[in-house]
């Protein structure tokens, strides 16, 4: 592990500073392994504190992990009941160790729908950390985004109506302000688990230049070590954001 992580940091300025994630495949790695839906979110949950941990180790300093989505509450009502309890057993039990490392929490998404046991938990551990800068851990709760740029075009069309700004104003600095990741920097590396290859109405306009990494392992799969073996694939990759190889080299 020391070997990869050293791999990793001695290529410092390709280490992305925001990584992404659809932590995907929980309730097929408990049916693959003859258990319910249930116990593989309760594992998923041991990978997480993997990837953070990964995430610090390497120097990663965004972190956002897509827990839950707008469409996720079509799931059986038992199933969206567990997750909810899950998750407040999850902030319960970490926050203590969030503060003790350093770890902001931030929340992305229609939190307003939330159960109130459930938003009166998030909101007291986003206060408890407020002042934390090591690591930013951004979580999608209950998050789409096509609503979120819904929200976004409404905020701005208000803005519009009230004469504080006009159209030609409107740009992609502009766009990005309205966002609910308003001042987060963009992934620079998405993952996702379970081998689907879909971004599954995640960060649709954060994720235009990101570099997407699929693996077919399953979310409570994915320890440590897959995780920098992501990054290490990240550093081999050439971002030319519409430019060539030549014009790279020329700017070096």
């Amino acid at each position: 592990m020391k070997d990869i992580l050293d791999k990793i940091k001695s290529n410092k300025e390709k280490v992305p500073v925001h990584v992404a994630i659809i932590m995907d495949g929980n309730g097929r790695w408990a049916k693959k392994n003859g258990k319910e839906r249930i116990y593989g979110h309760q594992e998923g949950t041991k990978s997480v504190k993997e990837v953070i941990r990964a995430s610090v180790n390497a120097g990663v300093k965004y972190l956002t992990l897509y827990a839950f989505s707008k469409e996720n509450w079509r799931r059986p009502k038992e199933e969206v009941d567990f997750l909810m309890e899950l998750l407040i057993r999850s902030i319960e039990s970490e926050l203590d160790e969030l503060k003790s490392n350093g770890i902001r929490l931030l929340v992305i998404g229609d939190t307003d729908s939330l159960p109130e046991k459930v938003k009166d938990k998030v909101d007291n551990a986003l206060e408890e950390t407020k002042n934390n800068d090591t690591l930013y851990l951004i979580i999608a709760l209950n998050y789409g985004a096509r609503w979120e740029i819904t929200q976004m075009t409404k905020k701005i069309a208000e803005r519009v109506k009230k004469g504080e700004i006009y159209v030609d104003d409107i740009d992609d600095k502009m766009v990005a302000s309205h966002l609910t990741t308003a001042g987060i920097p963009d992934p620079e590396l998405m993952i996702r688990t379970s081998g689907e290859k879909r971004i599954s109405n995640f960060l649709l306009w954060q994720l235009a230049y990101t570099e997407l990494y699929f693996t077919d392992k399953f979310w409570p799969e994915f320890k440590e070590a897959d995780f920098y073996e992501a990054i290490l694939d990240y550093q081999k990759r050439e971002r030319r954001f519409g430019k060539i190889s030549e014009q790279l080299k020329q700017e070096k």
